[in-house]
């Protein structure tokens, strides 16, 4: 397959750039030249470096820590290209943030996730490219074209390599448990359940109980995200207290919170399997995390939309 293509660029925001390198070492392209950059006044300022007349543009950009900076960046980039002429926009999403505030589940509170929806398409966005949005129903939020793209297979794949026997998938919440499920059929383990419930606004929750056979098992918990920690290090407490004996964990999104690689180092986890949907800095790396990269199915994600190929195609056996 020939992977170079006169007409596709692909730019990267501040947020990671490494991944948007790494995706087009993948596709055997150079990474498209812009800035972007504030002023003293705390304004952002973006500039596409070279001739985008036309042609199809994917502009990488998760919206990580800090949120806010790094969305307004993509939407200043994305407007900077429909202005520049380009051909089609594609805003290449790989952590969707604000995903979780997705419903009105309280009084006078905003769903976000739709707003940030409507924000990329008033900027100039033509369609969008995401990995393991929180919930899937966030596609509808979009009038435009939305392909969300799934790291399972990368994360099950790597689990698979370490043959771990007497494997049971545990979802650490009610609310993942399908998809958790779906980890179970591919290592073909069975599936537990942990029963919780949250507390506020505060990002703690109480856990409550293990829902399944998990004693003299290893146990391999399951999640989209990883913020602050909390939610799968007491998960991990509460399998062993129930007689499992090994924790893994995996999880798409390291949106890590400043305390949570400490908290996971200290934790009975054997080891956290994240991929880099959003970059992991040396300082939050130790020995209990691991990350894998997502750039090929990123890579191949965005050749098959430039080319008008099925995407849905990547996941079928």
């Amino acid at each position: 397959m020939d992977l170079v293509i006169d007409e596709l660029k692909v730019f990267a925001g501040n947020a990671h750039p490494g991944l948007a390198k790494s995706v087009c070492e993948y596709l055997g392209i150079p990474l498209g030249q812009s800035e972007a950059f504030k002023f003293a006044n705390d304004n952002t300022f973006v500039r596409i470096l070279e001739n985008i007349r036309q042609r199809d543009v994917f502009i990488i950009q998760p919206t990580c820590a800090p949120a806010n900076d790094n969305l307004m960046e993509l939407l200043i980039m994305i407007d900077a290209c429909k202005r520049a002429s380009a051909g089609r926009i594609t805003a290449v999403i790989p952590y969707y943030g604000y995903g979780r505030t997705d419903k009105k589940d309280q009084p006078r509170v905003p769903i976000t996730g739709r707003l940030v929806a409507d924000l990329l398409t008033a900027a100039g966005a033509d369609r969008m490219l995401t990995l393991d949005l929180h919930a899937g129903q966030i596609q509808g939020f979009f009038n435009i074209p939305v392909d969300e793209l799934t790291a399972t297979p990368i994360l099950t794949d790597y689990f698979k390599s370490k043959e771990l026997s007497d494997l049971v998938v545990v979802a650490p919440d009610v609310g993942i448990s399908k998809r958790a499920r779906d980890v179970a059929e591919s290592l073909n383990a069975p599936l537990a359940i942990i029963e919780k419930r949250r507390l506020g606004n505060n990002d703690s929750a109480e856990m409550l109980n293990v829902i399944g056979e998990v004693d003299g098992k290893v146990a391999l918990t399951f999640d989209d995200e990883i913020l602050t920690g909390g939610t799968i290090v007491n998960a991990a407490q509460a399998l062993v207290e129930s007689g499992v004996r090994e924790v893994y964990c995996c999880a798409t999104h390291p949106v890590f919170s400043k305390t949570a690689p400490k908290l996971i180092e200290n934790s009975q986890f054997q080891e956290v399997v994240v991929t880099d949907t959003a970059p992991v800095s040396d300082d939050n790396r130790n020995g209990k995390i691991k990350v894998l990269s997502v750039a090929s199915l990123l890579g191949e994600a965005i050749y098959r939309i430039h080319k008008g190929q099925s995407v849905g195609a990547m996941f079928n056996d």
